[in-house]
């Protein structure tokens, strides 16, 4: 655990909602919507395997009371593994993050995965009593599967279900070794290619955040209808596509601001704002404080 010192006013308490998916298989969600990080902690002994995804914004896991870290950045993964010793969770989440960890006991994951021992890196012989980490991307299909454990909405009487079967997906497609095939091509997978489309309309706002297209020139740009940009778009990242911008331009404004290097004419030019005092007012609305106050309260 940190030390009460070392954690700033802007850290606050979080935690996991937890779903007991089956037997020893369990899947945790958090949806940090605040402008705080969240702090969440829960003790994870070493006969478990830890699957842990980012599916928006940014993280940070700290072992060893902070003297290690390993970051979880938005559409990665993080498996973890120790045999020899417990590795309790210890999480920091930034604003406006997702997070989803399927956690699931060896003897279980023997169970499902023992004919794929070979494949399976940490199962084979040489390395079962070896500790494992490995990171990677979030693919376009698990991404799916993901927001559809966050955003659950189904009735509660059938959550436990609908959570176990969710957990061996996205366990599947964690492990499924032909991601790599161009799934443009398969009629099958008309979702998986348009979460594609939706993130490469992700990557365009950014891009040209000073001066961003319509929604109906983005829409076209990237091949999907006005209806399923808006739809998808706000199921993969939450929100609506020019809240979503409007959050990232704040965040960019901040770090601006921090460096020191622009004044605030300058920063609300480089985000598109024609005039200062439109800037102003959307960061003021968005943190609390004009972009003047910001920067001399760094001081």
């Amino acid at each position: 655990m940190i030390p009460e010192k070392k954690i700033n006013k802007s850290v606050a308490k979080g935690f996991f909602v937890e779903t007991l998916a089956d037997d020893g298989v369990f899947i945790l969600t958090h949806q940090n919507e605040t402008q705080e990080v969240k702090v969440i902690e829960r003790e994870i002994d070493s006969s478990f395997i830890q699957f842990h995804f980012c599916v928006k914004g940014d993280a940070q896991f700290l072992f060893n009371n902070g003297n290690y870290t390993l970051n979880l950045t938005e559409e990665t993964s993080l498996l973890l593994y120790n045999p020899q010793r417990d590795l309790p969770i210890h999480l920091e989440v930034k604003p406006k993050s997702w997070l989803v960890s399927v956690i699931i006991s060896i003897k279980k994951f023997h169970g499902l995965f023992s004919q794929e021992a070979n494949y399976i890196t940490f199962l084979s012989e040489d390395n079962r009593d070896k500790k494992y980490y490995k990171d990677g991307k979030i693919s376009p299909s698990m991404a799916i599967a993901l927001n559809q454990l966050v955003n659950y909405n189904l009735n509660h009487s059938i959550r436990n279900i609908y959570f176990k079967a969710k957990a061996y997906e996205v366990l599947s497609l964690y492990f499924n070794r032909s991601e790599d095939a161009d799934i443009e091509q398969c009629p099958f997978l008309v979702d998986e290619s348009n979460v594609i489309k939706i993130r490469k309309a992700k990557d365009i706002v950014i891009s040209r955040m000073a001066e961003p297209p319509t929604l109906q020139e983005l829409a076209n740009e990237i091949g999907l209808t006005l209806k399923k940009l808006k739809e998808g778009f706000k199921q993969i990242y939450g929100d609506s596509v020019f809240s979503f911008l409007l959050d990232y331009k704040m965040e960019v404004a901040r770090k601006l601001l921090e460096s020191g290097v622009h004044n605030v004419n300058e920063v609300g030019l480089k985000l598109g704002y024609s005039t200062s005092s439109h800037f102003i007012a959307a960061f003021k609305k968005k943190y609390g404080t004009t972009p003047k106050k910001y920067v001399q309260s760094l001081s």
